[in-house]
């Protein structure tokens, strides 16, 4: 299926490594191009080689996304491109690290202002950004990445329950605006996927547990319906389809990508 992606301009945040990376990786197999954010500069580029080698047209941008001056160096990006202007994106794929479990009872102002920052009000600035050029040109497609705390709110992650709700509020407000535009604005929900951060996170919680390393990622295996991890590059497909021209009809949607892992129907 030829997806109509060939020569869009797609803005990928925290895109060197894990899902991010998927995203920008099907994207670039589609023979779209790609401005690469991340603050690692050394898998920034190693990743950037990587899309070369597929063909895609690659510009990275070493910078923290939730500061004004890694939002400007980002959007600048496009201008990278040559045939674009600064900010001039097709596709804009927003990401960010979850916030790490708290009780909320130890939490401070300040550590929720990060949580907001970061999930929630960095994404929108980019949307602020980007959606005006897209509804102009009459097509554009904005994906959220977001978590299942959405549907699913977690006891142990409260900045996240928090934050990325907040985000998913604006979105459906956002998406029912720019519909008619071509513009097509939607969250990805990941559920658990084999990426070095799930590496961490399973030693951490094997150790917290007091279990054995094996048992108790079997465990969180089985815990999932598929009775398997997710593979990055499932999530980059379904980012992929999100942004394509077969996703128009699209818009405003949660989609969970989590194995069946959420036990509800709505």
């Amino acid at each position: 299926m030829d997806l109509g992606l060939k020569g869009k301009a797609a803005l990928i945040c925290a895109g060197s490594k894990g899902l991010g990376r998927a995203c920008a990786a099907a994207l670039a197999r589609e023979g779209a191009d790609i401005v690469l954010v991340a603050r690692g500069i050394e898998a920034l580029e190693q990743t950037a080689a990587e899309l070369r080698t597929m063909g895609a047209n690659v510009v990275p941008v070493s910078a923290d996304i939730t500061t004004p001056h890694g939002r400007e160096a980002a959007l600048q990006g496009a201008a990278q491109l040559a045939y674009r202007e600064a900010a001039a994106f097709d596709i804009v794929v927003t990401n960010a690290g979850g916030p790490l479990p708290r009780d909320f009872r130890e939490l401070e102002v300040s550590d929720w202002q990060d949580a907001l920052l970061a999930n929630m009000l960095t994404p929108i600035e980019l949307m602020r950004a980007t959606v005006d050029g897209m509804a102009r040109r009459g097509w554009g497609r904005i994906v959220n990445i977001t978590s299942t705390t959405v549907k699913a709110p977690s006891t142990y992650l409260p900045l996240s329950n928090g934050s990325r709700s907040g985000l998913t509020g604006f979105v459906a407000g956002l998406a029912r605006q720019v519909a008619a535009d071509g513009v097509t604005v939607n969250n990805l929900l990941p559920g658990t996927f084999e990426t070095g951060r799930l590496t961490s996170n399973l030693r951490a919680g094997a150790v917290q547990a007091g279990a054995p390393h094996e048992d108790y990622v079997q465990s969180r295996r089985d815990a999932i319906p598929s009775r398997r991890f997710g593979d990055p590059d499932e999530f980059g497909a379904a980012c992929a389809f999100l942004c394509s021209v077969h996703g128009g009809y699209i818009t405003g949607q949660n989609l969970l990508i989590d194995g069946g892992a959420y036990p509800g129907v709505l």
